[in-house]
């Protein structure tokens, strides 16, 4: 008899299930038994239906299985990605970008940053846009990478950081010879299916300010308020099916009142009138904020960056 951990009520659930083939023995001359696992679409007439990952439905007699439960579903196919493909499209943000290849890693420079024209809202811009994507294998001894790296910043005139996976062995590596973290920089990248988001957006809903819509090829910049008045911008860029979301701000006066999930559901609204189906940002860990509203848009946690500086490094 099957497990009490079965039974009609896991239906539309994901098992495992663990049967007894019939006129066979097992390696060591026992009974023989087969495991079949996917979702369980019917529990009825003394059958137990299964529907594999792929192939036909197997059909189990439910007094041939031996054990059985229910299992965590399967990851989505878009979380299953690395951290290194996820952050492989990044590229059109940011269009002015040098981009080196390293091995898997991308060394990032932006060649038209003005540091006395840029201000204080850069600082973002120039960790992102000016730091070695430090994710896969830089196809040489690491030591060697790293010296490539502070080579590369050096003859720029740019600081050495390179961007890596928080707690990984490049991260481990990285440190023993001498680069340190980057206080509060450290920040998840999280995706999102577009059309689960937008369905849970409401794009129909009245939304909380008016509306500009700027777009720039594979980029937008959608701003929020009535004309002459900013309340919030956001920007996206599309990267084959994949939308990446950055640089949602809004005003301090107009927080709280639904400015961001309209700019986030505009924003979602353009990438999948362009075709995108997985919707990727970046956010610091210290903004629990705002990791909140991309949560309940149904965005859900991929990775953690950590930007590490190279012994001589100064912001």
């Amino acid at each position: 008899m099957p497990s009490t951990a079965l039974g009609p009520h896991v239906v539309g659930s994901r098992i495992v299930v663990r049967r007894l083939v019939p006129g066979r023995k097992g390696p060591t001359g026992g009974p023989a038994f087969t495991d079949v696992l996917g979702v369980c679409t019917s529990w009825a007439d003394g059958l137990c239906v299964v529907q594999p990952a792929s192939g036909a439905p197997v059909a189990v007699p439910i007094e041939l299985i031996v054990s059985g439960k229910p299992v965590p579903p399967r990851p989505s196919v878009r979380l299953r990605v690395s951290a290194r493909q996820a952050e492989s499209h990044a590229g059109p943000i940011w269009p002015g970008v040098e981009r080196i290849g390293l091995g898997e890693w991308e060394l990032r420079t932006d060649r038209d940053y003005d540091p006395a024209a840029a201000g204080d809202g850069a600082r973002r811009l120039i960790k992102r846009a000016n730091s070695c994507l430090a994710l896969g294998d830089p196809g040489l001894d690491l030591s060697l990478a790293a010296q490539r790296v502070q080579a590369f910043y050096a003859e720029r005139g740019r600081p050495a950081l390179a961007q890596v996976e928080l707690d990984s062995p490049t991260e481990a590596a990285l440190r023993a010879l001498g680069w340190t973290p980057i206080e509060g920089a450290d920040a998840h990248l999280a995706l999102a299916s577009v059309s689960r988001a937008l369905r849970l957006a409401g794009v129909r809903r009245q939304p909380a300010a008016p509306l500009s819509v700027a777009v720039d090829g594979p980029r937008v910049v959608i701003t929020a308020g009535p004309a002459g008045e900013v309340w919030g911008t956001g920007e996206a860029a599309l990267d084959g099916d994949w939308l990446g979301i950055h640089q949602l701000a809004v005003s301090p006066d107009h927080r709280r009142r639904g400015v961001a999930w309209t700019l986030m559901a505009a924003l979602l609204e353009w990438g999948a009138e362009q075709g995108a189906r997985t919707a990727w940002l970046h956010v610091e860990t210290e903004n629990t904020g705002a990791f909140d509203l991309y949560e309940r848009l149904g965005f859900s946690h991929h990775h953690t960056l950590r930007y590490l500086g190279a012994p001589d490094f100064s912001a």
